[in-house]
């Protein structure tokens, strides 16, 4: 005897979808392969260059790095509740929570160039070594992706304040949240490679 059918509705479940907008995640795609392609170039590099590399990357600032690590990851939870928030229909939660995504990123800003202004005045240039090249050409290319970033986080922040995002209207919050989690993932990445690995 063959078991009964299963309704199609009851057995497809929920519809499941990409959070925001669908051109965010060609974009996000065409970022990581970019950034993709310079860390192969950087591992290309140091294998063919090992104790010039380990040598400069001693004197980087691991602990800054460490604490811009630490900015980020916070600043992405930080965004992922305003995104619950503004599901729940909590626009002034969610301001408040991108709000505070928003200081860690500009925290990251800070630290950041601090330690450039160190480089900087330690003679450290593009020309200085390949393995000063590598660093600053990455560091800026994420450093810049962390700027667009919090341009993003205020638009959001506006948004939210004015009741735009809510159950049924997520795509816009949905997708700067998309965009920022991307420049979280690079850095997470990019940190151990150029910082720690050795």
């Amino acid at each position: 005897m063959n078991p009964p059918a299963i309704p199609a509705a009851a057995s497809d479940g929920p519809a499941r979808r990409l959070p925001g907008d669908l051109a965010i995640w060609f974009f996000i795609l065409a970022e990581l392969l970019a950034f993709g392609a310079f860390f192969l170039a950087y591992a290309f590099s140091r294998a063919n260059n090992v104790e010039l590399f380990n040598e400069q990357q001693l004197a980087l600032d691991r602990n800054s790095g460490a604490l811009n690590t630490i900015l980020l990851l916070t600043s992405s939870y930080l965004v992922v509740r305003a995104v619950q928030a503004a599901e729940a229909g909590q626009s002034r939660r969610a301001a408040n929570w991108i709000a505070g995504g928003f200081a860690c990123g500009a925290g990251f800003v800070v630290v950041k160039l601090f330690e450039y202004v160190a480089k900087f005045a330690a003679g450290v240039s593009l020309s200085s070594s390949t393995f000063h090249m590598f660093y600053l050409v990455l560091t800026f290319f994420h450093f810049m992706h962390v700027i667009l970033g919090l341009v993003i986080l205020a638009a959001l922040w506006n948004g939210a304040r004015k009741g735009r995002y809510g159950p049924g209207s997520m795509n816009g919050i949905e997708t700067g949240a998309a965009y920022w989690h991307m420049v979280d993932l690079v850095w997470l990445i990019l940190f151990p490679l150029v910082y720690v690995m050795r």
